[in-house]
């Protein structure tokens, strides 16, 4: 059987790390992941995925990760129960991370949420990093392309 789960999306709360009554670290996250389409009114919807990550991995995750990060999750999707203090059974389904990726620099993140106070001041604002990738694209031209 087949159970896999990929998500590239932004934290839309710093991760919450934890540890059990055994000293295992758990970290739980949010993803906001946007849709490939636009609903009726051209607007484009994001699913909020929720995820648990285990142990150092969990660790790091939190270290390295805020409210805003772009990562990309590689994972399984894990659906469990439980009953709450109410007496009701609880049913949640999340993605167990397994491994991640860190999608943008550090930097980088600060220069995005920069620019976009700046955007809503109407100031433009160029990234402080002349190598940003984004930044400083060659020119191609057609006869430069080998098909």
């Amino acid at each position: 059987m087949i159970n896999r789960a990929v998500l590239v999306g932004r934290l839309t709360r710093d991760p919450e790390l934890r540890y059990t009554g055994s000293g295992v670290a758990v970290a739980t996250f949010t993803v906001a992941v946007n849709r490939q389409f636009t609903n009726s009114q051209g607007e484009r919807e994001a699913d909020f995925i929720n995820c648990v990550m285990w142990r150092k991995a969990a660790e790091n995750f939190c270290n390295f990760t805020r409210k805003g990060s772009l990562v990309g999750i590689d994972g399984r999707i894990q659906t469990r129960s439980y009953e709450n203090q109410q007496g009701t059974r609880v049913y949640v389904t999340e993605v167990v991370a397994e491994n991640f990726s860190l999608l943008e620099s550090k930097n980088s993140n600060q220069n995005n949420g920069q620019n976009y106070q700046n955007q809503q001041n109407g100031q433009s604002s160029p990234s402080s990093n002349p190598n940003d990738q984004f930044n400083s694209m060659p020119d191609i031209k057609d006869d430069n392309l080998p098909f």
